[in-house]
């Protein structure tokens, strides 16, 4: 355990400085990593002397202040020492009963990050692993209310001849809650999708019109923070429509609905805390280790009655918060600890700012690299995410892949409006502006630099 230690401290002690991409491939460690299986085993104090020689190599930069790829958080430093505590508690953290610190301490996460939220205090709230079981458990309470809604009991019918649940979803939404309506059962092909502007959200005309075409009460999964442009669904006007309709408003907030928790952020979410459920990650702008993530629910009694899988040999249910009863998992470790680490530590007002300066950074980087002939920047700028283009698409592509090559800085890729962006989302705790100016730079010299290759040789 001390040799871990010592090389986790190590490893993180020099992500500010070292390469931000892998230097390794699959196919570079298949020999090391082959899969044979042994016939006798090593000792504990050698394999963790493999891991830290052969792995290091093959390890993208997730938790640099200088990774701008997809939305990964940063992991936070007292979030990783308490996660390594988790580990070596090795709590199963179903039962109040069994593991009752652990059960007390996630129950003040959820109802501290309710509170930053701005969420109904009294919702019920599952600490899952992520936005996409978060989006899941969501869209399951979602079905089976809106099925009882219409006479049915799902839990003793189950789908097999159930009335119809009609499903409208943005044509730009996350992929997450599309993967959470396939393992709902609801069939990703019978979901409605409804236009969207240019940066992404909904088009209440759109809303409407498919609303008038529902003979059933509706699910209406609506997004905080667009994967591309960060773009807000306008909320406010959407979700009463939807609750007119007898329907049932579920929010992918994966890394967006954290905006809420700013005081100047919150009037561009205006009218989230109307929806019915909500799934936000703690791993994206919390910065909690992985894997970490809450599905919430307005109604908690719809959350328990969906997640709840009681057996005759646990325990009673007692006053205190039961943790499995708002997840689908059962067994599972104390993933909650991180995020209350991370809250006790930074406090309100950390989150807040934290959130606020990521926000101003990408304002920041966007208004730089508009300056530059042939950069557009195709999104407006509301949150922590800048689309970045070039002139062609093909340039683009070779821009990206000479920034990501020099791993000074890892942006990633994307599509956005038809045309291939470079897109940056600013979300690491520890990033600065001086880390900012560098992802200035390496943009700046890789675009000039393929510019000047296009010229014709004189």
């Amino acid at each position: 355990m001390l040799a871990a230690a010592h090389e986790a401290v190590e490893y993180r002690a020099v992500l500010g400085t070292s390469a931000v991409k892998p230097t390794l491939r699959p196919s570079d460690l298949a020999l090391q990593f082959d899969g044979t299986l042994p016939p006798r085993g090593d000792t504990a104090s050698s394999v963790i002397d493999d891991l830290i020689a052969f792995v290091g190599k093959g390890l993208h930069g997730h938790a640099s202040p200088r990774f701008f790829g997809y939305v990964c958080g940063g992991s936070m430093p007292v979030g990783a020492a308490a996660d390594f505590l988790v580990t070596s508690w090795g709590q199963n953290s179903a039962s109040s009963w069994e593991s009752p610190s652990v059960a007390l301490i996630e129950q003040t996460v959820c109802q501290w990050c309710l509170e930053l939220l701005g969420l109904p205090i009294d919702s019920g709230v599952g600490i899952v692993t992520g936005a996409t079981v978060a989006n899941t458990q969501g869209i399951i309470a979602a079905r089976d209310s809106l099925l009882a809604r219409q006479g049915w009991d799902f839990n003793e019918k189950g789908l097999f001849g159930a009335p119809n649940i009609p499903v409208l979803i943005g044509d730009a939404a996350h992929s997450a809650p599309m993967a959470g309506i396939r393992y709902a059962g609801l069939g990703l092909g019978n979901a409605i999708h409804l236009k969207t502007d240019d940066q992404g959200r909904i088009l209440v005309s759109a809303l409407r019109e498919a609303l008038a075409d529902c003979k059933q009460p509706p699910l209406v999964i609506l997004q905080a923070g667009q994967i591309n442009t960060g773009g807000f669904d306008p909320f406010a006007e959407v979700i009463p429509l939807v609750h007119a309709a007898g329907g049932w408003v579920h929010v992918d907030g994966a890394f967006g609905l954290w905006a809420h928790a700013v005081p100047e952020l919150r009037e561009r979410l205006a009218g989230v805390d109307g929806a019915d459920s909500w799934a936000v990650d703690l791993h994206k702008w919390l910065n909690a280790p992985y894997d970490a993530g809450l599905c919430i629910v307005r109604d908690r009694a719809a959350l328990v009655s969906a997640m709840s899988a009681r057996g005759a040999y646990l325990p009673e249910l007692g006053e205190t918060w039961e943790p499995s009863d708002s997840t689908l998992e059962l067994s599972r470790r104390a993933r909650g600890i991180p995020s209350y680490a991370i809250i006790k530590h930074l406090g309100a007002q950390g989150v807040r700012k934290m959130i606020a300066r990521h926000c101003a950074l990408a304002i920041y980087l966007a208004e730089r690299l508009a300056t530059e002939p042939g950069i557009t920047i195709m999104n407006d700028v509301v949150l922590n995410q800048v689309a970045i283009a070039c002139e062609t698409d093909d340039l683009t592509t070779k821009v990206l892949a000479r920034i990501q090559e020099r791993a000074r800085v890892y942006p990633s890729h994307g599509v956005w409006r038809n045309r291939q962006i470079i897109r940056v989302s600013i979300i690491n705790h520890a990033t600065t502006n001086a880390d900012i100016d560098l992802l200035i730079g390496e943009i700046l010299d890789a675009h000039r630099a393929e510019r000047r290759s296009l010229r014709p040789a004189v």
